[in-house]
């Protein structure tokens, strides 16, 4: 189990970030025509290099996963690594886009639906494995569940209060959406140590 639970925390972070890369580019694709004329082409090439990008993680993702645990671990950097740079081109795009606060907002929209899926993806796959272990331990994994729910469930309220303003700047709604993203990873990773720790030992 432990391995296996390994996986999991891993493989649950590495969807997170494709969803919400996903989330940005649809985002972008869809004002990026919008833009002026002079922007437009700068914004065709960050997009293009985001996507790019996104691409490639992909296909570590499924290149690591298939080689196993140790693999992935050894992998994680470089995700890391990848995602910063995917972050990074997302803020040069709004500063290419002349802030435009329409389309901060909706790619916070986007972002912040992204991470909510996650979230309950992650809960799911979860639920799911819990099941699979047996009864002892099972008080353990209720609470674990219960508290991921309620983790979820405060990164959510306090993104949908952040949707509610309208106003913030991108720097706001990143720092919120980086906030979301570590209680994810977070909680991500207590679960699935709670559950190894509930795994009958062989």
């Amino acid at each position: 189990m432990s391995t296996q639970s390994s996986m999991h925390v891993y493989l649950n972070w590495a969807k997170e970030r494709l969803h919400e890369m996903d989330a940005a580019l649809d985002s972008f694709d869809a004002t990026a025509a919008k833009a002026e004329a002079a922007s437009k082409v700068k914004a065709a090439e960050i997009i293009a290099d985001l996507k790019k990008r996104r691409g490639e993680l992909e296909a570590m993702l499924k290149t690591q996963s298939e080689a196993g645990e140790a693999a992935l671990a050894g992998a994680k950097t470089e995700l890391d690594r990848q995602w910063a740079e995917f972050e990074t081109q997302m803020k040069a795009y709004f500063e290419n886009a002349g802030k435009q606060v329409d389309q901060q907002q909706a790619t916070f929209k986007q972002i912040a639906a992204a991470q909510a899926k996650a979230w309950q993806e992650t809960t799911n796959r979860f639920r799911e494995a819990a099941a699979k272990v047996t009864m002892a331990g099972t008080t353990d994994i209720d609470a674990v569940l219960k508290q991921l729910r309620s983790d979820a469930s405060e990164a959510g309220a306090h993104l949908e209060k952040l949707k509610q303003t309208g106003s913030e700047s991108w720097a706001v709604l990143s720092a919120a959406l980086s906030d979301s993203r570590k209680a994810f990873d977070q909680a991500n990773q207590a679960a699935w140590n709670a559950l190894k720790g509930s795994a009958p030992k062989g």
